[in-house]
């Protein structure tokens, strides 16, 4: 019979991961913003609302942060 136990959860680079899909993304936005000079009316306005999305996204991101920063320093895991 094969294990199927799941591996364990290991939390330890979480702040780094998170620090770096919010630089990605952040980055994703600069070039989203670079091409609405080449784009038309609609394009603009679907540009403007997926980077609306990605500010949010980044704000939950820098608390999900905090958080992982805080287990850290109180070595939750």
């Amino acid at each position: 019979m094969a294990d199927y136990r799941p591996k364990p959860d290991d939390r330890s680079d979480n702040v780094e991961k998170l620090q770096e899909m919010v630089h990605n993304t952040i980055e994703n936005m600069e070039k989203a913003e670079e091409t609405m000079q080449f784009s038309n009316e609609e394009q603009k306005a679907q540009i403007e609302e997926k980077n609306e999305r990605r500010r949010e996204s980044i704000q939950g991101m820098r608390e999900e942060i905090k958080d992982e920063a805080a287990a850290q320093q109180n070595n939750d895991y």
